[in-house]
């Protein structure tokens, strides 16, 4: 209840009049409140720290109103009995700040209130309006970057939808100031126009209703105006500061103080210079020596203190160097087994500009986005993948990472630390100059661009990344594409004794009794190999118990797995209640296959290689046009030609999954899109 309540009391302001002392007691009360409300914003980190600084400010515009509507009330019946008839503040303000000089009053106020209308409270207008403008312009790309993140899984789905809403609270803050910053400038007008009423106002009540002459009502109640005006206006000023702080702050986590300070003195040099034309202004006859030369020689000692700090700095030893030379200068050992170094099962290894990315102690935070990697890949795929070994690598070009599965390069890129990557979805409004390059992971085009260049790329449609979000994008999606690599029999273990704790009797008649540990590692990388995450592990595990006495074959055990996780499988292809869009064969070439494969075997088909060529390429055609209307590309064939199809197609078409009829559970609404050889 305490907003509204002090809303009424502001406005009941205007209507009731207030004794003298409650008067002194709300200017003091606005005075104190303006200077909080700066020293807060001088202390704000980031614009958003102060988000209902809007609020703020009308509401103390709204109070400052109220204030000079009572004053001049006050002063209007009560002027007449003195200088302190409308409180001690007024007079003090009145008397004492301006020495009780009429003119002088007046030039102070009219001084303060150009300042605050013409200065500070257009300047701050202007940059509200001018970042509300960029912040809506770059709202696009700042979502989409946001989106690419939380698909890499850089991110969870909670750090997504809060930085959302920043960006949207950050369009709404400095829209919302360009609109309060009106009041401010309104302000300052009535400011004006309450002088002149109550000069006029005072002189006509002075004069004509308490028989005061000309110059008597002139004088009293001109300075009793003044000190109204004074009392309200440098409030005001304080608080166009405050907003003038706000709006203009630059950079995050650190207050003013802190930010300027560390500016301000990070060039010795500077200071110095700056010094020397003190001291040869402060040697001209005329001038005050002492003050430009004691001041002179206080900069000059500064400078050279923080020269000598900075020089200390540079020579310090550095822990890494002392570890250099101990290894440098210790006794040659002969070879022992412990030199056997074991392949990492994932490594990155980076160039050395591209150490900072990993290094804490220069704001990397590549390790970070690692870590949430690996914890989205074990909730979607389902198990946790090796630990990713960094390490430098002095061979590579100096801003070249390389990823590195088991030992063999799986992928490389080169990133800038200092600079961003402007990926062209395909829907840019317009070209941005620089660098043609290629999005590491998915190939598509980009352009390296500078720091300021960000917000014109977010406009135009562009995908914005920093460096590391490159190279964490590119490691995100070769784990995800190389999963069944990465399931190795340490992890099938891993995997049966976490399923273990919860479902006790289900492993133990599954493994040893039923089946070896190899025979489950190869069915569950058969899953992965064909993109089927194995998060439901009690299915798989129920599935292969029911036919593991019948056959302990990996491939017949995966088919089986696959037709019981086949609504997983469709969901996953086709949403929650989508029809299913497919490719198939012409039944006279569907016949021709499934009679090779019979007499071939399970895993291929002995078909003519000119004939498998074509099936290929038409397939791939097929596949294509599907995409391209942004549907995921699925072959629907019998079940025995599921697994021989699968690995005919997979190297000319790896986004293209081939399902059997088996797998597609009956609620759902099979269409199909295209034949595959017919002839046109």
């Amino acid at each position: 209840m305490g907003a509204p309540i002090f809303i009424i009391m502001i406005l009941g302001m205007m209507i009731l009049p207030l004794p003298a002392l409650a008067l002194d007691m709300l200017f003091t009360f606005n005075i104190a409140l303006s200077l909080m409300v700066m020293i807060a914003a001088i202390y704000t980190t980031r614009p958003l720290d102060f988000a209902s600084f809007p609020t703020i400010l009308l509401v103390t515009t709204l109070l400052r109103l109220s204030l000079n509507v009572a004053s001049t009330r006050v002063v209007l019946i009560k002027g007449h009995e003195g200088p302190d008839a409308a409180g001690k503040v007024i007079e003090a303000f009145g008397h004492f700040l301006v020495g009780g000089n009429l003119a002088v009053g007046i030039v102070v106020f009219a001084i303060l209130m150009v300042i605050n209308f013409v200065v500070i409270t257009k300047g701050a207008g202007r940059i509200a309006e001018v970042s509300a403008r960029f912040t809506l312009d770059a709202m696009p790309g700042k979502q989409m970057a946001i989106d690419a993140d939380l698909n890499a899984g850089l991110i969870a789905e909670d750090e997504a939808r809060k930085r959302r809403a920043e960006v949207s609270q950050e369009a709404e803050f400095f829209g919302s100031m360009d609109g309060a910053s009106k009041f401010v400038r309104g302000d300052a007008t009535a400011g004006i126009f309450i002088l002149i009423i109550n000069v006029v106002g005072g002189l006509a009540v002075g004069v004509l209703q308490h028989d005061m002459s000309f110059g008597e009502a002139g004088k009293l109640y001109t300075m009793l105006a003044i000190g109204d005006g004074l009392v309200a206006q440098i409030p005001a000023l304080v608080i166009s500061i405050a907003a003038g702080l706000v709006v203009a702050r630059v950079g995050q986590g650190e207050d003013l103080g802190t930010q300027v300070g560390n500016q301000l003195t990070k060039s010795p040099q500077a200071i110095a210079i700056s010094a020397g034309i003190l001291a040869m202004m402060g040697m001209i006859p005329g001038m005050p020596n002492f003050a430009f030369l004691s001041l002179a020689g206080a900069m000059g000692y500064m400078s050279y203190r923080m020269a000598a700090n900075l020089e200390t700095a540079k020579t310090a030893p550095k822990p890494e160097d002392d570890e250099k030379i101990k290894a440098a200068t210790a006794d040659t050992q002969e070879a022992t087994w412990d030199d056997l170094v074991p392949v990492d099962s994932v490594a990155l290894e980076v160039g050395y500009r591209l150490i900072a990315l990993v290094d804490t102690k220069d704001d990397g935070n590549l390790l970070k986005r690692i870590k949430a990697i690996r914890k989205k890949f074990a909730q979607e795929i389902g198990f946790l993948p090796p630990a990713v070994h960094l390490r430098d690598n002095l061979e590579l070009r100096p801003s070249v990472y390389r990823i590195l599965l088991k030992g063999v390069c799986m992928g490389e890129g080169e990133v800038f630390p200092n600079q961003f990557l402007a990926i062209n979805p395909g829907r840019v409004t317009m070209q941005l100059p620089g660098p043609q390059t290629e999005d590491p992971a998915f190939g598509l085009p980009a352009i390296w661009i500078q720091e300021n260049q960000k917000d014109q790329a977010g406009a135009a449609g562009y995908t914005v990344v920093d460096a590391s979000t490159v190279v964490a994008t590119h490691l995100s999606h070769i784990l995800q594409t190389s999963a069944a690599q990465l399931l190795g029999r340490t992890e099938t273990q891993q995997l049966l004794d976490h399923f273990g704790k919860t479902a006790p009797k289900v492993v133990e008649d599954l493994t040893p009794k039923l089946l070896d540990l190899a025979v489950i590692q190869k069915v569950l990388q058969n899953l992965l190999e064909e993109s089927v995450h194995i998060r439901d592990l009690r299915s798989i595990f129920e599935t292969m118990l029911e036919n593991g006495a019948r056959s302990k074959n990996p491939l017949d055990l995966t088919t089986a797995v696959r037709i019981s996780l086949g609504r997983a499988i469709v969901q996953a292809l086709a949403g929650t209640n989508g029809d299913l869009n497919v490719l198939v064969l012409e039944p006279r070439l569907e016949q021709m296959i499934n009679q090779a494969q019979a007499s071939s075997g399970q895993e291929h088909i002995g078909i003519d290689p000119n004939l498998a060529e074509t099936l290929a390429r038409q397939t791939a055609e097929a596949a294509g046009r599907q995409e391209q209307l942004g549907q995921p590309p699925v072959m629907l064939v019998p079940d025995a030609l599921r697994l021989p199809m699968a690995r005919l197609l997979k190297r000319a078409t790896p986004s293209l999954k081939v399902l059997s009829h088996s797998e597609i559970p009956e609620n759902r609404t099979i269409r199909v899109a295209q034949v595959v050889g017919a002839k046109s």
